[in-house]
């Protein structure tokens, strides 16, 4: 049977008043359900530990958008156990039954999407645009990975050779660890799950602390749509008492990861070593860090470039890997043009993100909060502010658009990646300058951001 074309999920347009009022609807009745309490998820156990994540609405700390029970080792022992036990099963389920799973909780999720992206405005502090394309594109993850594992759950073509009779095909390996970020609560997490599902893997989640409740309506849209008990077990819980115990798990077969660039090398550096009992060599995927950049010379249309560079540096608060950090501009046009961002950037809205008219809304937490400031400190001290670099009269966790210009190449404002919304402008003589040369450029190109170029939240077209 031919595997149906896979299409990407459309974008909103909140300026239509049907759409907009819908989102409005969302978003009073997740503000309905703050404070609901959401279990641990071990096989069919559903578990309420004492010790609990508070999940709070980073525009307003003092509002708590959900308890989340928090796991200790003894759940990540009991998680694994139930895993192992329901791969027995799983891995014999054909590759094509294995994605109907994965579609029909995309359509679940289609169903739900303004109320998920209304969870992630107030959970992640996300403009309307920013959370209705999260959910888009974990919709997405679905869509494609059920196609993919479709197209690979037939046998490897081989060339044959007389006397004998080859096959070779995928198999599933087993339990694996999905470390999930914050910033994407729903779509990254969303891909790194069922990209390992769809496989024939048996997965235990341990969601980011900062957003653990768009994690547990992802757990239950996945067994809404009927995926067997044990195949996915939700365990939230910090990050030092409960990360390391999985990584170097005899038992976990795989990480896959998406955080900082410290926290990858630490994961990728435990896993490494063979623990007692362990039969294998673990796999590690590690997506992490990035110091993006977009490079202006003279023939580029200024305009169209200030337009792009403000929107990836700042979309979200800047809080992506694939953020604009840095805008190389040439000298011929370095003034002209930074003139043109700075009179964009002072005219963003920084404001509540349930609010439409919100183009910014906080960061996430306290100690981005505190990081994203003490980078501004350093870049008044050695470089020159063009605007933002202040404080906001708000009770949330709100920064305002910051630029400096006279940034020297090699510099930590320069080099290390600020997660924050701080743009660094450096002109360059021409594309041969030395210190251009040293620049390290990284372009994401993926199904991670796409429903995000689709709708120019991020900089993967202007790169």
């Amino acid at each position: 049977m031919a595997i149906k074309p896979y299409h990407y999920e459309l974008p909103l347009d909140f300026n239509q008043p049907s759409n907009r009022k819908a989102m409005e609807s969302a978003l009073r009745e997740v503000k309905e359900q703050f404070g609901l309490s959401y279990p641990l998820l071990i096989g069919s156990e559903r578990v309420d530990t004492e010790k609990k994540i508070t999940s709070t609405n980073p525009a307003h700390p003092d509002q708590v958008v959900g308890f989340v029970s928090k796991a200790e080792a003894s759940h990540i022992d009991q998680a694994i156990k139930e895993a192992w036990r329901a791969f027995d099963s799983w891995k014999k389920v054909p590759a094509a039954d294995r994605a109907r799973y994965l579609y029909k909780a995309a359509a679940i999720m289609r169903r739900k999407k303004l109320f998920l992206a209304a969870v992630e405005v107030y959970e992640a502090g996300k403009t309307w645009a920013e959370a209705e394309g999260d959910v888009n594109e974990a919709i997405d993850f679905m869509e494609y990975y059920g196609r993919q594992m479709e197209r690979l759950g037939a046998p490897v073509p081989l060339t044959p050779l007389d006397d004998e009779d080859d096959q070779a095909f995928y198999v599933p390996i087993g339990v694996g660890a999905i470390i999930p970020p914050w910033n994407f609560p729903l779509a990254i997490l969303t891909g790194m799950t069922t990209s390992a599902i769809v496989a024939g893997n048996c997965v235990i989640l341990k969601p980011a602390s900062a957003t653990p409740v768009i994690a547990a309506h992802f757990v239950e849209i996945m067994h809404e749509a009927g995926l067997p008990y044990g195949v996915l077990n939700f365990v939230p819980g910090d990050g030092g008492t409960i990360g390391d115990y999985i990584v170097t798990h005899p038992l976990i077969r795989f990480i896959s990861f998406t955080g900082s660039r410290e926290v990858g090398l630490r994961i990728n550096q435990l896993a490494a070593q063979v623990a007692p009992g362990q039969k294998w060599i673990k796999r590690v995927v590690a997506e992490m860090g990035g110091k993006d950049a977009i490079v202006v010379d003279e023939t580029a249309d200024l305009d169209k470039a200030a337009q792009d560079i403000v929107t990836s540096a700042f979309g979200f608060q800047g809080q992506k890997c694939s953020a604009c950090s840095r805008a190389i501009i040439v000298d011929e046009v370095h003034d002209v043009l930074l003139k043109k961002i700075v009179e964009r950037t002072k005219k963003l809205v920084v404001g509540d993100p349930d609010n439409f008219n919100s183009q910014m809304g906080p960061v996430i937490d306290p100690k981005a909060f505190e990081k994203v400031h003490s980078y501004i400190q350093w870049g008044k001290e050695h470089a020159h502010l063009e605007t933002g670099g202040g404080t906001m009269d708000r009770d949330g966790y709100f920064i305002p658009p910051t630029i400096f210009s006279d940034v020297k190449p090699g510099s930590k404002l320069e080099q290390e990646e600020v997660f924050g919304p701080v743009l660094a402008v450096i002109r360059a003589r021409n594309l041969l300058f030395q210190p251009l040369q040293r620049v390290h450029i990284q372009v994401v190109i993926g199904l991670i951001e796409q429903p995000n170029i689709r709708a120019g939240q991020n900089n993967l077209q202007q790169c």
